[in-house]
């Protein structure tokens, strides 16, 4: 079971449980489940998904399973625990196959009544009335009625009895009426009853309510596609290799971190890690969205799910199960597919009064017909019209069906979203600040060239340099440390190491003090102090290093560092524009790189030499303006702006404090998956209007038509079926989104 620890009015830690839920029918029956659940003691929240069946609890610990599932199934739903290693319930396949022969059996007896309603409508032409003898109606309609129509009888008995009312109490009533006056017409009548029944409109009822169930079922399990996909590329079991020597298999459960594990060819990685031995190609497009396989060798990551493709790998676990980015993953899309938008809480309280009112729409529609003095005949057949029509699936199934297409889709495309007001937040999104390093250029700086200032030879100035940036975290630094290794230079120790952000480093090595940073640094731990040429280049970074001593500072040397754009940074920038959507660019490096940064991406309006406190500053005065702001960044030093931002993206190969502040994480480097965010997230809202618009509207058309007496019960019962459908379809439209196709 999945878990998570957190404070609450309680006054305790509590955990986050996820559950099934069998016997929902639409968003009536939904609500009522959550309302059970609310009333637990010690529940402190429950959150229940209509599209996913699926129950999001957040409990105090020592709250028994048994406490959870008996109120449930007293309300007549069926609760079952969502392991950790199996968020994904596995499908009764004995339920599957009695649903199925149901539905085949209910077409079969169905038949014969749509042939006499066929036949019926061509008499004019063929002289043959069609009537089947009345004992052969009342047999089928029994048959049907009373065996497959059971489980109507059973849903709407459990809620009724529980305070509540779902589209199966509306069903019961209106076949039962249709069937209940018929029987009782074939009784009074006998054979002179013929061409007076309307059994025909229960039972064509019955098996439209199982068709449409049917196939709206397979659309909702086709719109959560992409969390089963996930969920399959689970590794079971890992090859370890233990201390001796020797391999076995150990359950993936079972790893700790520090393992090391062996994976063959056509395995899939079991955990998190690093590659110790061997070289491989790994495919890992169910997790990034990248394409193509990434080429590994020793000292390269790798994740968890990806498929070893050629190649052995000998890998050290570094993070495992649920800590693993698979995990993650999985935990982000579940939670972000299970949300409940603003406008969904205003669907549940419809939906809380959608069946009594129906059923009051119906009496009175009953009591109208026959007030006029049309007779109880036209009056029975029109209220049952208005039942069977009313359909609050349709509403329940609005909002969830386009979540759940829509954060797949995403997380297929390597885009993940944390929670449904993100998604709410990207739709309206009107400027991107992006930060520089990492997001539009390559984020691995390399040294283009060493200018000593002092008599020190280079390989003593990049000794020293790489030394003090051991401690950083900086993008900057891995391009000292990698020179360092690829010229086989030894880094010494350092003593009152200090990292500035925004700034640079300082520290001792073998007694003497050094700075290494930019002009913020020296202005102030140096003030006053010029280097010999000017403090910043034409569009390269500067780094200065300087010894300090007694007598002030002196510089030693000055790195020029160059850090490339990425090649689809210009179309990610051009994506942006499309969309509407204003570029700007915002980095702590120099004015000049900045700016030339800007000029090869189209941005126009740049930000240089920023501090982490003043992106946030920046972000503060857009938004303040009005506008919608999105902060892309990959740095700790992002963080503050990407919090700010009414939506934070962090890159996939940034920091896990970049992530853990973002609201939006994309899997890969890729910026162009920035303008697919928001795009992605505008397709999604829009279904879900889309969606609600023609559930509301086909209630406030088909109502009064069925009430005033327009629609016959089985069109009313094929209008009713093809509502719902049609929302899970249209929703299902969403799986055809690709970034970039717009």
């Amino acid at each position: 079971m999945s878990t998570s620890t957190q404070g609450t009015d309680f006054g305790v830690d509590t955990e986050t449980r996820v559950f099934h839920v069998e016997g929902m029918t639409c968003s009536a029956c939904s609500a009522r489940v959550e309302k059970v659940l609310s009333q637990v003691p010690g529940v402190a929240a429950a959150h229940v998904n209509l599209a996913l069946e699926r129950a999001t609890l957040t409990v105090a610990p020592g709250v028994e399973g048994n406490a959870l599932s008996g109120p449930v199934a007293a309300a007549g739903y069926r609760l079952s625990a969502v392991q950790d290693d199996r968020h994904e319930p596995e499908e009764d396949p004995g339920q599957s196959r009695r649903d199925r022969v149901a539905m085949v059996v209910a077409i079969c007896v169905t038949i014969p009544f749509l042939l006499q309603m066929l036949a019926g409508l061509l008499r004019s032409w063929t002289g043959f009335d069609g009537h089947m003898p009345v004992y052969a109606e009342a047999t089928l309609a029994t048959v049907l009625q009373i065996g497959i129509g059971a489980r109507y009888y059973r849903s709407a008995f459990h809620a009724l009895r529980g305070g509540g009312a779902n589209m199966d109490v509306l069903v019961a009533l209106g076949t039962t009426s249709a069937y209940a006056y018929s029987a009782y017409l074939a009784y009074s009548l006998g054979a002179g009853a013929a061409g007076q029944l309307y059994f025909e409109a229960s039972a064509i009822i019955i098996t439209l309510v199982l068709i449409g169930k049917h196939i709206e079922s397979r659309a909702r399990r086709s719109a959560s596609r992409a969390i089963r996909e996930l969920l399959a590329i689970r590794p079971v079991t890992a090859r370890v290799r233990t201390a001796d020597g020797s391999e076995r298999d150990t359950p993936v459960h079972a790893l700790q971190p520090g393992d090391v594990v062996i994976c063959r060819p056509g395995d899939r990685v079991a955990a998190d890690g690093v590659v110790l031995r061997g070289e491989a190609e790994v495919d890992e497009a169910l997790i990034t969205g990248e394409s193509v396989p990434a080429p590994k060798h020793p000292d390269d990551t790798v994740i968890a799910g990806s498929m070893n493709i050629n190649g052995l790998l000998e890998i050290e676990a570094r993070a495992v199960g649920s800590d693993s980015t698979l995990g993650r993953v999985i935990r982000l899309v579940e939670s972000s597919q299970a949300a409940k938008p603003a406008i969904q809480r205003l669907v549940d309280r419809v939906s809380a009064v959608f069946v009594p009112a129906v059923v009051g729409l119906a009496l009175i529609t009953f009591v109208a017909w026959v007030l006029s003095g049309a007779g109880l005949e036209p009056a029975l057949i029109n209220a049952v019209s208005v039942l069977v029509i009313a359909c609050p699936c349709a509403l329940g199934l609005a909002t969830p069906t386009a979540i759940v297409a829509g954060a797949g889709v995403a997380a297929r495309a390597g885009i993940l979203v944390r929670d449904i007001e993100s998604l709410e937040q990207a739709n309206d999104l009107t400027h991107v600040v992006f930060d520089k390093t990492g997001t539009l250029t390559e984020g691995r700086p390399a040294i283009a060239s060493v200018t000593p200032l002092a008599e020190r030879n280079e390989g003593d100035l990049l000794r020293i340099a790489a030394s003090l940036q051991q401690g950083s975290e900086h993008p900057l630094a891995t391009a000292f440390l990698r020179t360092a290794t690829e010229r086989d230079i030894a880094l010494a120790d350092v003593s009152g190491f200090r990292s500035m952000v925004a700034k640079g480093v300082q520290g001792e090595i073998e007694g003497a003090g050094y700075l290494l940073g930019n002009r913020r640094l020296f202005d102030e731990c140096c003030p006053g102090i010029e280097p010999p040429d000017a403090w910043d280049s034409g569009g390269s970074t500067l780094v200065w290093l300087a010894a300090r001593t007694d007598a002030g500072c002196a510089f030693l040397a000055r790195f020029e560092l160059i850090d490339a754009l990425r090649p689809d940074a210009a179309l990610a920038v051009d994506g942006l524009r499309k969309l509407g959507v204003k570029p700007l660019l915002v980095s702590g490096d120099a004015e000049a790189v900045v700016e030339r940064i800007g000029r090869q991406a189209g941005i126009d309006e740049t930000y240089g030499a920023a501090t982490p406190e003043e992106k946030e500053r920046i972000v503060s005065r857009l938004m303040e303006s009005g506008a919608k702001v999105c902060m892309v960044g990959d740095g700790i030093n992002d963080a503050p702006a990407l919090a700010r931002a009414s939506v934070g993206i962090a890159m996939g190969s940034g920091t896990d404090v970049a992530m853990e502040t973002a609201a939006i994480t994309l899997m890969r480097p890729d910026p162009t998956l920035v303008a697919g965010a928001i795009d992605v997230s505008r397709k999604t809202i829009r279904k879900i209007k889309q969606n609600l618009f023609w559930a509301f509207i086909y209630n406030v058309i088909g109502l009064p038509l069925a009430a005033l007496g327009f629609l016959v019960p089985a069109f009313a019962a094929a209008m009713m079926a093809c509502s719902s459908v049609s929302v899970v379809l249209n929703s299902l439209t969403l799986r055809s989104w690709r970034p970039g196709n717009r």
